[in-house]
Order: structure tokens, then sequence, then C-alpha cells
């Protein structure tokens, strides 16, 4: 898996490439919990090219989110390709993950001023 990341002034987006399974996950759990440990909990996941998504994948995702949560940070996804949206929805983490069809509509959360975590 091929992780890019963008930094912005009040958060950061990581899009993916490739496979969220057992041999990625480790991996983007670890690149994630570096940057909340630098301050940058508030952080948008771009899943627009992932092309695979396992149970390993789905339940590192919900890990990486727990922690976020814990420092106090607010994970969000965007671009969900429509396999991807449609294991959400079978699994309903769709009604635990912030989902946004877009990515500068996942930007927008952490632009206003009522979007700022204390």
């Amino acid at each position: 898996m091929e992780i890019r990341v963008t930094e912005h002034v009040d958060f950061i987006t990581l899009s993916l490439k490739g496979r969220l399974d057992i041999a990625s996950s480790a991996s983007l759990k670890d690149d994630i919990l570096r940057h909340v440990a630098r301050g940058q909990s508030k952080i948008i996941l771009n899943l627009a090219q992932v092309d695979f998504i396992n149970s390993s994948g789905l339940g590192t995702l919900v890990s990486i989110l727990k922690e976020v949560r814990l420092a106090k940070g607010r994970l969000v996804l965007s671009n969900l390709a429509s396999y991807v949206q449609e294991i959400f929805e079978i699994t309903q983490l769709s009604n635990i993950f912030e989902i946004f069809a877009s990515e500068a509509d996942a930007q927008d959360v952490f632009l206003q001023p009522s979007a700022r975590v204390v």
C-alpha cells in the first residue's frame, strides 16, 4: 500500500492506494499513530484508490479511530470506492465512521470554526 501525506494547517490527509489488508494494516496504523503522537490528530483518510479491503483492514481502521479519539482527535474518511462503501454498509461501520463523498467535503469539517477539537 502506498500512503501519501498532505499536511494542512489544521489537519492532515493520508491518501491510500492499493490493498488495505493484513499485510498493509500495521504500517498504516504505525504511520497514523506517529502523526497523532506529534499532535496531528485531525485526519482525513482518502480511500479513493483503495481497491481492496478485508476484515483485517476494517479492524485496523476501527483501532485507529479509537486511538485518534483517545487523543481527542477526529478521523474522517473520504472518497470511498463503491466496493469499499458497500463493505462499510454491510458491516454497519458506516454508522461509526464519518464518511464524506469528496475530500473537499471532509476538509470542510476541519475548516469550520465549530470543528475545533478541545
